[in-house]
């Protein structure tokens, strides 16, 4: 989806522009000679899971474009095709300008610029550098930035209140074993299984990760060792267990958002995942909304914590045509964080709590939910969502492993039988020794 963006002809109209507009002075600033005459800002941004969300940005690049006399173009990429198009683009040396991705692109960082600079005009507005922001985008050993995180979207747990009163539980399960023991209750009752993604998919993804994490485990620690454990294999039996006492077939085959589709047809008891669920239940099935309820995440070994669904990460490129134009844009973008939360309605959260400074009497009082007050289970999302690549920074070798599906395979693997959870678990091991291999020196 690609727009050509129009220019206005002199800078007094931009200027009258941006004071009816009410335009925030940019971060950086950059002379009307040097931004005339690169013309042209090529971005590429993952397909949102609302399309009001996407229709909204196009329009805002469109308005940036024409308030800076710069052409726009935005091309929207599926998730799941967003890894395949970052390689082809860091391979050739050329492409987009501007790619924004759905979690830390750790592994091209040697393709991206350092974005401190645009960290460090935020901080005059918001503060210092948020931690999931810094911990996401930074490369420790060369101190450089590799990308900016500006918004982020929590992974709740999501389940239908009528369901889980059949298991005597109608606030829900509150950690995984209770998942487990009225999961299975909930399917004998009514038969309608659990309906955590498994796939090698975003959902399964994150979800796999969650789970592993939730039970202490990590592929790699924090000093960059590869680590599969008791605690791994302890993961894995849950999982095992999970869907053999409450799961469905159906969670090995789901191809990309196949546990929402699954949720909006009734079809599974709880999920884990984005809030863009609901809001999609809330618009075309009002009355299925009105029974899914929000929880933060369950209870495990190693506390109440969910992965990100989404860290909305964005990069200029070394081989950007228009790295000026493209640090501005980005700059801009995190002066945009209130209206992203709306425009994405509430699915996004702000990195820079300041940004958005009323968030939890908004989560408190949603004018769409029902109750107003469903989702203010979320007003301590940033406390349970660490980062990407917890315990420790994000690394090259954590997020191969991640677009390359090591754990959700894991996962598979154990829970279909196909191996048993002590060799699967060794299978992935040698995996990500390979995998960390190639980047230990990075």
């Amino acid at each position: 989806m690609t727009r050509g963006r129009t220019r206005l002809r002199t800078r007094r109209e931009f200027l009258k522009f941006a004071a009816a507009a009410g335009v925030v002075c940019p971060f950086f600033s950059f002379p009307d000679r040097a931004l005339a005459s690169q013309d042209t800002l090529k971005i590429a941004k993952w397909t949102h899971f609302l399309p009001e969300f996407d229709a909204w940005f196009e329009g805002m690049a469109s308005d940036w474009g024409r308030a800076h006399d710069i052409r726009v173009s935005v091309d929207e990429i599926p998730v799941e095709g967003v890894y395949t198009q970052a390689k082809a683009e860091t391979k050739a040396g050329k492409g987009h300008d501007v790619f924004i991705f759905p979690w830390p692109p750790a592994e091209f960082q040697q393709y991206a610029i350092d974005h401190a600079g645009i960290y460090q005009m935020a901080a005059g507005r918001y503060g210092a550098i948020p931690q999931i922001a810094y911990k996401s985008t930074l490369n420790f050993k060369t101190k450089k930035y590799f990308a900016v995180a500006d918004s982020w979207i929590p992974t709740p747990l999501l389940y239908f209140e009528d369901c889980w009163q059949e298991a005597s539980m109608p606030y829900g399960p509150l950690a995984y074993g209770s998942l487990r023991s009225g999961g299975r209750r909930v399917r004998d009752k009514v038969d309608v299984p659990c309906g955590l993604a498994l796939t090698s998919t975003l959902e399964g993804n994150i979800t796999c990760h969650t789970i592993l994490y939730a039970f202490g485990g990590t592929i790699i620690n924090a000093k960059g060792e590869v680590r599969i454990d008791a605690r791994t294999t302890a993961a894995l039996n849950f999982a095992k267990s999970l869907y053999q006492d409450a799961g469905t077939s159906d969670q090995l085959s789901w191809n990309p958002g196949g546990n929402v589709e699954a949720m909006l047809a009734r079809k599974v008891s709880c999920t884990m995942g984005s809030i863009s669920l609901l809001r999609l239940a809330e618009k075309q099935a009002p009355e299925v909304a009105k029974k899914i309820r929000i929880q933060p995440p369950l209870l495990g070994s190693y506390g109440v914590t969910a992965f990100p669904h989404v860290t909305n990460c964005s990069v200029v490129w070394e081989f950007s045509r228009n790295q000026a134009a493209g640090k501005q844009f980005l700059a801009d973008l995190i002066d945009q964080s209130r209206t992203i939360y709306e425009k994405s309605q509430g699915c996004n959260f702000p990195t820079y709590q300041k940004a958005v400074p009323d968030l939890i009497v908004r989560l408190e009082n949603d004018v769409q939910a029902d109750p107003h007050s469903k989702y203010k289970e979320l007003k301590d999302a940033l406390h349970w969502s660490p980062n990407l690549g917890a315990p420790g920074l994000v690394t090259p070798a954590w997020m191969e492993a991640f677009n390359t599906f090591v754990v959700p395979r894991m996962f598979a693997r154990a829970v279909k039988a196909e191996l048993s959870v002590l060799d699967s678990a060794r299978a992935a091991e040698a995996e990500m020794k390979q995998i960390a291999e190639k980047w230990k020196n990075i």
